[in-house]
């Protein structure tokens, strides 16, 4: 399986982009920091490694050469609000294999890992860096967009389960992690009045609220239109 680390430190930005690369099959970790991310790299041989450009203390660029003179070997990959011209020439010298804006689109950005060899084995001469503008001109793969509400679908029963299961014991930590993972990937996926609710749980939860009666609404509205 293949393997990605994703860093950055909005944690809704981070959820959404680790969701999908799990649905697209990938073994995810994440960090929220550039340290973070750091020291899992020393003990982890990740395939890809996601950032934002812009963290507290370093931004992305600057730890991805970091990684690359440590000896990483994994595709770079850049995600960024303003994806400018000197944002692309900092990604580009950093290695980073693409730049692309955020919020993250589901099928780009897995149609475009796709595309390409990740891990070790693809190493070899360095990659043009493309941005945004050009990933939206390519035609979505609909095997893949079937394949991710497929999904989507087979693992919503453990996402409904973890929200509900956090929400009857109070923990509020795990009701907002799980209710930003689906509210991310519902959203990307087309199932906006999902995420809706979702994003309205994780809030009270954020608050100390367990909103038990949202969670209902939320297992009714989202296997309603599984």
């Amino acid at each position: 399986m293949l393997t990605a680390l994703v860093v950055d430190d909005e944690a809704d930005a981070r959820r959404r982009v680790a969701g999908l690369l799990r649905l697209g099959g990938w073994q995810v970790s994440e960090a929220v920091s550039a340290e973070d991310a750091m020291r899992q790299s020393v003990t982890a041989d990740f395939d890809l490694v996601v950032t934002d450009v812009s963290m507290p203390g370093e931004n992305g660029p600057a730890m991805l050469r970091r990684m690359r003179r440590n000896g990483s070997r994994a595709r770079f990959l850049v995600v960024t609000s303003d994806p400018t011209d000197s944002v692309r020439a900092a990604s580009a010298a950093a290695g980073a294999m693409a730049c692309l804006a955020k919020p993250v689109d589901a099928g780009i950005l897995l149609d475009f890992l796709r595309s390409r060899t990740t891990g070790p084995a693809a190493q070899g001469s360095p990659t043009e860096v493309h941005d945004a503008e050009d990933l939206h001109g390519e035609d979505l793969d609909a095997e893949l967009m079937d394949r991710l509400q497929e999904m989507y679908v087979n693992a919503l029963p453990a996402r409904l389960s973890a929200i509900a299961s956090g929400t009857r014991s109070g923990d509020s930590t795990a009701v907002v992690s799980a209710a930003h993972t689906l509210a991310g990937t519902s959203g990307q996926l087309g199932h906006p009045e999902v995420a809706s609710v979702c994003r309205a749980i994780a809030a009270d939860a954020r608050r100390g609220v367990m909103a038990h009666a949202r969670v209902v609404q939320l297992q009714a509205l989202a296997l309603a239109g599984a």
